[in-house]
């Protein structure tokens, strides 16, 4: 259980992170300016629930893809 969980999250962690720099390259080259607007903003949830939404969309399809993979591993025996 612990070996999912730790899977999971860094599943999550890695597509926060690629979201992060994909959505906002400034983060590379002047991330001083960029958490600055946040902070101002106010806006500290939204990659978060971006992420979670595109997490979501993704576990569906491995579970999918898991389910018919079963039928595939159940023929061989």
């Amino acid at each position: 259980m612990i070996n999912i969980l730790k899977k999971e999250l860094f599943i999550y962690t890695a597509l926060l992170t690629g979201l992060i720099f994909l959505m906002h390259p400034d983060l590379l080259s002047e991330p001083t300016v960029r958490l600055k607007n946040m902070q101002e903003i106010g806006n500290y949830v939204h990659p978060l629930l971006y992420t979670f939404f595109i997490y979501l969309v993704l576990y569906f399809f491995r579970s999918i893809f898991g389910f018919i993979m079963k039928f595939f591993d159940k023929k061989k025996d």
